[in-house]
């Protein structure tokens, strides 16, 4: 996830310098809005989590109990949500629509691995399902999750 992230980074500068991608104010201004929103969310996730944050996967219920409030009110992974919207629209903010692509698409691979184990341990926890697992995991959704 770390290579992902800064192999994001340098490609869109990159793509700018070398591919000359010109600062277009009606993406650019939006994409840099939603960066924003999303570090926004990950301090509130961080926050709320306090000194139970960390980016190693493991069950903490049974010491500190299961983080309900905050953001997790509403979903069950507020911070790769936040994560994965500032590492698609940071590129975009210069044009870099290619690196947005390609670093989604590579993201999406890398979260799905890392979310199903983060879930395996999660959800072994009795405590956890019960307060969490009629939760959707990205978008608070109106209907209930599918298992």
């Amino acid at each position: 996830m770390v290579a992902l992230h800064t192999g994001v980074l340098a490609a869109a500068a990159l793509e700018v310098l070398l591919l000359r991608r010109a600062f277009v104010p009606a993406l650019g201004l939006p994409a840099l809005a939603l960066v924003v929103l999303a570090n926004l969310l990950r301090w509130w996730v961080i926050a709320t989590l306090g000194p139970q944050w960390n980016v190693r996967v493991m069950g903490s219920s049974q010491v500190s109990g299961v983080v309900s409030d905050g953001p997790f009110r509403f979903v069950r992974h507020p911070n790769y949500v936040a994560v994965f919207v500032e590492l698609a629209a940071l590129p975009l903010v210069h044009g870099a629509w290619l690196t947005a692509l390609w670093g989604s698409l590579l993201h999406v691979l890398i979260l799905r691995r890392r979310i199903a184990l983060e879930e395996r341990v999660l959800f072994a926890d009795a405590r956890y399902r019960e307060v969490m697992g009629g939760k959707h995991r990205f978008l608070p959704l109106p209907w209930p999750p599918s298992s």
